[in-house]
């Protein structure tokens, strides 16, 4: 008996390649046992609804999009309650998560892993109440790069353009003051840039290859960079980004399972790329292997 499974389509994702790709997807999941209901995405949310929604008769979702429409997937099944099995076709522009997770940038490569690939459970994050996250929270410098950089000039120059519209953003940012909790310590300073990471990258800039990421481990990664004191200080800083190597005076890194941020005002965040206004105080837990995600 095929299984049924509902492929989420972000056609606006990336360069839109997706759209004369998706026969070929299709074909591959049916020749893999699964009878498809492919549902196409046409304003933000639309993923989110649609997979909160979904009933108890399908097995698998797939989503074919970027982390944004990842992020609306995820969001969907956590509200639905139901245990589906989520698998991952990249086609946006810069599918951090997917790196980690060795997934295929190429589209019917990552179509043919959804059908051969194994079930694994993996770690998610919760912001404040109602959202989540796959990979990664962030507020300043170079958050806003996720979501303002246009996506036609994402399109054409790719990754590229997050490392522009962030150098961009560094002459306009100011220190956001945040007291942060951790399990064990407290934090609290002047900073030009935090994110809480299940990854091995942030926004394509921050690079965590060194950190010893585990993605089922019920643990954050945590980096946070100082206001810099001199323009020594932010050299080092600079220079911590581009060789990798966080053990720097401004820049703390730690693990954690839970994090309650508190700031003296609303501060804007991107949730894996997408912009979101968190309250005074936010909790941000890991929820530990949430998620039965196939990967290669």
């Amino acid at each position: 008996m095929q299984e049924n499974l509902f492929l989420v389509v972000n056609p606006k994702s990336g360069t839109g390649k997706i759209k004369s790709e998706l026969l070929k997807v299709c074909n591959t999941l049916t020749r893999g046992g699964y009878s498809v209901t492919v549902y196409p995405t046409s304003k933000k949310g639309d993923a989110t609804a649609a997979v909160a929604n979904l009933g108890s008769n399908y097995s698998t979702i797939v989503c074919c999009g970027g982390d944004g429409t990842l992020n609306e997937v995820i969001t969907g099944v956590q509200q639905n309650k139901n245990n589906y099995n989520i698998g991952y076709i990249p086609s946006g522009t810069l599918n951090e998560w997917s790196s980690g997770l060795k997934i295929s940038k190429n589209i019917a490569t990552a179509a043919a892993d959804v059908i051969s690939g194994r079930r694994e459970a993996l770690d998610i994050g919760k912001f404040g109440p109602n959202n989540y996250f796959c990979y990664t929270a962030s507020f300043g410098a170079f958050t806003q790069a996720s979501y303002s950089a246009p996506q036609d000039v994402k399109n054409v120059i790719g990754q590229l353009a997050y490392v522009l519209e962030g150098v961009k953003s560094l002459g306009n940012i100011k220190p956001i003051h945040l007291k942060i909790q951790s399990d064990t310590d407290v934090y609290e300073g002047d900073y030009l840039f935090g994110a809480v990471s299940n990854s091995m990258s942030v926004g394509g800039i921050i690079k965590l290859h060194n950190a010893g990421v585990v993605l089922n481990d019920g643990l954050f990664e945590v980096v946070l960079i100082e206001n810099p004191d001199s323009l020594a200080d932010l050299n080092d800083i600079i220079d911590a980004i581009a060789t990798k190597k966080f053990n720097r005076k401004c820049i703390k890194q730690f693990k954690t399972s839970k994090l309650i941020v508190e700031s003296g005002r609303k501060t804007d965040w991107t949730l894996d790329g997408e912009h979101v206004v968190a309250d005074r105080i936010t909790e941000i837990t890991n929820l530990n292997k949430a998620v039965n995600f196939i990967i290669p």
